[in-house]
């Protein structure tokens, strides 16, 4: 069975969440076998996650039975859930019940708040070993698409389970997004070592989510670097939450400051923090570094994760034995490559086991490995990644302007040349994307700067946005 969840301990708790659900390895079990004897034909479900037994239930149900379930926030907004929906045609939503009818079709099946809605489309034609796709950008509703091959979440689970020294005995804390690659990798890698998992709606600043934590003995947190600043900010170093012994990073890079802060706080505590890095396309994560090196490496991602290779593109060797370049990865969690319309489903494997992930890295003299700047065209937003050439999309077809989106992973800009439109921007795409609206800022110049070639001028951008 998937994640080897039969092999579990029947009485163990698997899934705890704050809805009220309690779920034994034996109970998640028998719902796979459940959905099993529906015999759904082979076909791609949009599932609308939310971080609760239901929604994780069907992923576990989806892939144990070979559905290919599309993972998507079930707060995505809806005109862009439905652009999705045009271009894919997913036979089957799997959906919180609250949702049934607003998304229609014939209800097949409930488990846990969620049921299974089939829709007007047909199943067509996809890959043999395709098996889950995620957005590259959830919170625009990209149609870009990673495709996921049978054996690459089992992969990553086992190698992060094993690096992260997981028992039966741990009870991770799923605080980010199931539908965001890491969340869900912190599900799979404590479900395939026989641990239990609280799944947590309740967000980061509500005192709700910690005295969830506190009472379920929480074990292992999982945060990216706009959790620890939330999280530095309550005053989380002055909790009293005796369980939780492991606190990991990922999804974007830490300042400096602020790696030094939660290392130091765990170092304090008899506490280990572990750096770790991951992309969509890794099936999340693809280094980790180890805790006992956490002051002594601030700001590293570690080294590769075990059966993973980390390399660097172009690599130039500097005159102090550290090295520079493009950060490449090789693995078993490595996806097939990507997907912008239904036709795409049938592609094969692209990627064959290797990764260029655009990320500009330097790799010190001991062989540990440190982003240093982004090649690609997107941001990390309160750690989700955000295209920023899908939010230019959406805005121009919102408001058929001219627009060009910059920004760092504090802040995006958006420029524009109407005036007029300065009030409405920031609110749309706010709403859109479901970013708090501080994540943008507008601005007005009279013309998008542009060499002769009309390729739009960055780095004067990025000074006006300087300057402004």
């Amino acid at each position: 069975m998937f994640l080897k969840l039969d092999q579990q301990p029947r009485t163990k708790v698997a899934i705890k969440d704050d809805s009220g659900y309690t779920l034994t390895y034996d109970e998640v079990c028998g719902i796979i076998r459940q959905f099993a004897a529906l015999q759904l034909p082979r076909s791609i479900i949009f599932s609308l996650c939310e971080n609760c037994a239901g929604a994780l239930v069907g992923y576990l149900a989806f892939e144990n039975n070979r559905q290919v379930p599309l993972l998507l926030s079930a707060g995505l907004d809806a005109e862009l859930r439905q652009n999705l929906e045009n271009e894919y045609q997913p036979s089957y939503y799997w959906a919180p019940e609250r949702m049934a009818e607003q998304l229609g079709g014939e209800m097949l099946f409930a488990a846990c708040g969620y049921v299974l809605l089939k829709t007007s489309y047909a199943p067509y034609p996809i890959h043999d070993q395709l098996s889950m796709l995620l957005t590259t950008s959830g919170s625009t509703g990209s149609p870009k698409l990673v495709r996921h091959k049978y054996g690459n979440l089992e992969a990553n689970a086992e190698n992060v389970a094993k690096v992260f020294a997981w028992t039966t005995d741990e009870v991770g804390i799923c605080d980010l997004p199931m539908n965001y690659t890491m969340g869900l990798n912190v599900i799979n890698s404590h479900l395939v070592a026989g641990a239990s998992v609280l799944m947590v709606k309740a967000n980061l600043m509500d005192p709700a989510f910690w005295e969830f934590i506190r009472v379920n003995e929480g074990t292992s947190f999982c945060g990216v670097p706009y959790s620890y600043e939330i999280m530095r900010r309550i005053g989380f170093d002055r909790m009293d939450l005796p369980k939780l012994k492991t606190l990991a990073e990922g999804g974007g890079k830490l300042t400096d400051k602020m790696f030094n802060w939660i290392a130091t706080y765990c170092q304090k505590t008899g506490r280990r923090f572990c750096a770790t890095f991951g992309t969509s396309e890794t099936s999340a994560r693809m280094a980790f570094l180890p805790p006992e090196l956490a002051l002594e490496k601030i700001g590293s991602m570690g080294k590769a994760i075990p059966n993973g290779e980390l390399f660097l593109l172009d690599e130039k060797i500097n005159d102090d034995g550290t090295a520079d370049g493009e950060l490449g990865y090789r693995g078993p969690n490595v996806t097939m490559g990507y997907a912008v319309c239904r036709d795409d489903l049938m592609k094969g494997d692209e990627f064959c086991g290797e990764y260029h992930t655009g990320d500009i890295a330097k790799r010190d003299a001991e062989g540990f490995y440190f982003i240093i700047g982004r090649k690609k065209r997107f941001l990390k937003l309160f750690g989700l990644r955000v295209s920023l050439d899908e939010t230019e999309r959406i805005l121009k077809t919102r408001f058929n302007c001219e627009c060009v989106c910059t920004g760092t992973d504090k802040r995006m800009n958006i420029f524009i040349t109407d005036p007029a439109l300065e009030a409405e921007i920031r609110p749309y795409i706010s709403e859109k994307t479901k970013l708090h609206i501080s994540a943008f800022r507008v601005l007005v110049i009279p013309e998008i700067p542009r060499n002769e070639y009309g390729k739009v001028k960055f780095a004067a951008l990025d000074e006006l946005a300087g300057d402004l």
